[in-house]
């Protein structure tokens, strides 16, 4: 059985600057393939969204077992920061627009954003704390009738 309508469903549950991307850059590619792309931002990934956050994200280093740095040394003061700028001046130089960009271009190729309504009710989050690329804000069965 072949489905000639294809969707891409991605669930971004983290905020910080390397986990905004991995799910913006899909759903992009997705909607350059022709494909509709949802996406549904939920608990720390409501970051990525909140107007107040989405231009100062950061990179962490601690705790990253990806990072090529130990953790005493992950830990000191001012790494965080450094880790991000390195990271934003990588993406740069691959012309990777910004996180807020990213934001405006999935919203002019059609794809569609939605909120969690149970992780705005724990962060006592109000919708116009969301940039308003955001389409709604919705319940998790809500968002799993609409990627059937």
């Amino acid at each position: 059985m072949t489905n000639d309508h294809r969707k891409l469903a991605v669930i971004c549950s983290k905020g910080s600057l390397d986990m905004a991307y991995p799910g913006l850059i899909l759903a992009n590619a997705a909607r350059m393939s022709g494909v509709d792309a949802m996406l549904f931002f939920t608990f720390w990934g409501l970051d990525i969204v909140n107007k107040h956050k989405v231009d100062h994200l950061h990179m962490s280093p601690l705790g990253n077992p990806s990072v090529p740095i130990p953790a005493m040394v992950a830990g000191l003061p001012g790494m965080e920061a450094l880790a991000t700028r390195m990271m934003k001046a990588d993406m740069d130089k691959l012309n990777i627009p910004h996180v807020s960009e990213m934001l405006d271009i999935l919203d002019q190729s059609g794809a569609e954003m939605y909120g969690c309504q149970l992780a705005m009710d724990m962060f006592k989050l109000k919708r116009e704390d969301l940039v308003p690329q955001v389409k709604e804000v919705i319940s998790a069965m809500d968002f799993i009738d609409k990627s059937d």
